[in-house]
């Protein structure tokens, strides 16, 4: 992404903390999400852009290496290495250390491999060369409450990656001389049972190719729950409410509770319910994450009235009213 600004794209301040760039990520990534704008090619520009920057930002080490070496941070390792002093966010090096100086401007496009020949020699270009891993990239999925407690697969739509196979990494103009070029890539992930808005799915070797021989980065599924009318979730436990006719809850009965799994449960009602009386039913709530025990689910009473009575029953709702008086 030579030239563009992370932190503009994301539209925070340099000095934003790690929430705040999370935050903004989130409300750009499902503005300009390919689902949201099928067939919009600027949309799907801005969220590769906007996944990019978040992808440098969120991370510690590579945001340092951002504000320190701007546009070309990825080479901040060989910098060291090196010896190299970037000017800037310029892509104009001088080199001091002993003999003539020179200017990377001077090397004739050369690139950074004859940077770290001159100054290193054969064995400090050997290190520069070493395996470098692929990028970790994350996509962001959103899921069904009834999803979250079952599971989901999705169809991803990713821009892959992949190394020039004309020129081998060396550079050429069919990859605009990076090594690199983009293909379209659809691949089913798999969301698991128990994951909560906010969660980070990891799908390993999904994500970059390495350099050089270097492994595969992995990509990061982004989860956010979809809120449900008739559930609320709390933690891994759920909260329902039931309605109970008023017979029921003063003389005691049965009612059917749904669930997220579909089924319903009988729940017998004692004499004298209160309304708003909540009753658990154990293991019947979201699968734990990553475990095998669930949590529980809460029936909340919801008294009804009885409408439209009939003379009869009036006359006995009367009676019932002299009795308690």
């Amino acid at each position: 992404m030579a030239g563009k600004e992370f932190y503009k794209i994301l539209g925070v301040d340099k000095k934003a903390t790690a929430k705040e760039i999370k935050q903004a990520y989130r409300k750009f990534a499902r503005k300009y999400h390919p689902d949201v704008n099928p067939g919009d090619k600027d949309a799907e520009a801005k969220f590769k852009e906007i996944n990019e920057a978040h992808e440098v930002l969120s991370d510690t080490e590579k945001r340092k290496k951002y504000d320190q070496f701007g546009e070309n941070w990825q080479y901040a390792d060989q910098y060291a290495q090196a010896g190299a002093q970037p000017g800037g966010r310029q892509t104009h090096w001088t080199y001091t250390g002993g003999g003539t100086p020179f200017e990377f401007s001077d090397m004739g496009g050369g690139g950074f491999g004859s940077i770290f020949d001159s100054i290193l020699g054969d064995s400090g270009a050997k290190r520069a060369r070493r395996p470098m891993r692929g990028r970790d990239y994350e996509y962001p999925v959103e899921v069904s409450l009834e999803e979250a407690y079952k599971g989901a697969v999705r169809i991803l739509q990713l821009e892959a990656e992949e190394q020039c196979a004309s020129c081998k990494g060396e550079g050429c103009p069919n990859c605009g001389r990076t090594g690199r070029v983009i293909k379209p890539q659809r691949i089913e992930v798999k969301v698991p049972a128990g994951v909560k808005d906010g969660s980070r799915v990891r799908i390993a070797g999904k994500g970059g190719p390495g350099a050089r021989g270097g492994q595969q980065g992995d990509l990061y599924l982004m989860v956010s729950v979809k809120s449900d009318k008739r559930f609320q979730r709390s933690g891994d436990d759920i909260i329902v409410e039931v309605p109970v006719q008023l017979v029921d809850a003063v003389l005691g009965g049965e009612v059917d509770v749904p669930t997220l799994g579909g089924k319903k449960l009988a729940l017998k009602i004692p004499p004298e319910t209160q309304n708003g009386k909540v009753f658990r039913l154990g293991g019947q709530g979201i699968p734990h994450l990553n475990g095998n025990e669930k949590g529980d689910l809460f029936a909340k009473v919801s008294i009804v009235l009885p409408s439209k009575l009939s003379d009869r029953e009036n006359e006995l709702f009367q009676e019932l009213k002299t009795i308690r008086s």
